[in-house]
């Protein structure tokens, strides 16, 4: 079969895994909070950032790579943090990690994945990356980061635009539990996905095992908990100014701070010794008021010379480059990967990540740019 052919969009694995990804998990995955207005944003914003079409460069082999953080990357993006990704595919973090591995490009695991740091250890690459959710207690956050140190992974992500759980109510309606547990409504879904069903009786029901991990320090409040508020939402604090600068003195790699939208907040960042800013609405998980980090992406660039990774609405290599375009160094995906797991299994990165490139090169030709650092910064917009 023809990958390409039969699904040469983000959008083709969209629809096939919603089929093979029980519908539960399925809305864990691809909800967002409200009325999800700002997923929609997201996805509106983004096509009114037009570009001029260059005629005459003769023939280009276009050059993918990029510099972020002091190191050549072969390709400008890489796998965002997912909650629960063995929820959504069994075995995710595996299968993500072992495929960005192979590419070169970063994986981020989240703290609550379903497998450890030192589960994913063995499949990472060179460029593991570690998402936390800030633990409250300072012994837990110490131990959590030598962990993760140990097990190969040199940046950490702290995701700062979760201070309270939001209410997702698709996710809510979907009826999901943390630890999950199947009803017989939820088997009932589970029974039209062989493919999942087979997988997740291989490995076990998905925990939250890092988080599972310490849930001593909260025993007895962890049973029958909504997936908008499990277990880490019990160990985990709404960090401030002051906890950043405690994590910076801790944590002796690169630091990037996940969730930032206020071009007001830059300064302080830099002065808290950030080395990337990562512009992000969480996919429109969290805050159905909030600007598509598109709009903001500008202003961040004008106020400082930090790398600015960006996430939230990508859907293709021409988003990619709408991202770079208006001043992004590096793009992060998330729903994406687990739509091409969901879709193709164990294929599915891969094929991603060449629908990708493919996609960038292809729009690349079209307005010039033999590298990507040739990408116009000057844009158009239909708004």
């Amino acid at each position: 079969m023809d990958l390409h052919s039969t699904y040469p969009a983000i959008s083709d694995l969209r629809t096939a895994a919603k089929r093979r990804i029980p519908h539960f998990a399925w809305e864990y995955l691809d909800s967002a909070t409200g009325n999800e207005a700002t997923k929609a944003r997201n996805r509106a914003k983004l096509d009114e950032v037009l570009m001029m079409p260059s005629i005459l460069h003769g023939e280009m082999v276009p050059d993918l790579s990029v510099n972020l953080l002091g190191q050549t990357l072969p390709l400008p993006f890489g796998v965002a943090p997912v909650g629960m990704s063995g929820l959504i595919w069994p075995d995710a973090e595996r299968l993500l990690a072992s495929n960005a591995a192979k590419l070169g490009i970063p994986y981020t695991l989240s703290t609550v994945a379903t497998r450890t740091p030192e589960d994913v250890a063995p499949h990472l690459g060179a460029q593991g990356w570690f998402q936390m959710y800030p633990p409250r207690d300072d012994g837990i956050r110490s131990d959590m980061l030598a962990r993760a140190k140990s097990a190969g992974f040199h940046t950490l992500v702290l995701t700062v635009d979760v201070p309270v759980a939001s209410r997702r109510e698709r996710q809510l309606r979907g009826g999901l539990q943390q630890p999950p547990k199947l009803t017989p409504r939820l088997l009932a879904q589970v029974a039209m996905c062989p493919n999942w069903a087979i997988g997740t009786a291989t490995l076990g029901m998905p925990r939250m095992r890092l988080m599972d991990s310490y849930a001593d320090h909260v025993k007895g409040q962890t049973e029958g908990l909504s997936s908008t508020a499990h277990v880490g939402y019990l160990l985990r604090t709404s960090p401030d100014w002051y906890y950043l600068t405690d994590l910076r003195a801790e944590w002796d790699g690169p630091l990037i701070v996940k969730g930032v939208l206020n071009v007001a907040d830059v300064a302080r960042l830099e002065s808290a010794g950030v080395d990337a800013i990562w512009l992000s609405n969480h996919a429109g998980r969290q805050f159905d008021a909030a600007p598509a980090p598109i709009e903001i992406l500008q202003h961040v660039r004008a106020a400082t010379k930090l790398p600015l990774i960006f996430d939230s609405g990508i859907e293709g290599g021409l988003d990619i480059l709408r991202a770079l375009a208006l001043g992004a160094d590096f793009v992060m995906l998330g729903r994406a990967w687990h739509y091409a797991l969901g879709a193709l299994g164990e294929k599915g990165p891969a094929h991603l990540a060449d629908m990708l490139k493919s996609d960038l090169a292809a729009n690349m030709g079209q307005i010039g740019a033999q590298r990507l650092s040739d990408v116009p910064k000057t844009i158009l917009t239909s708004g």
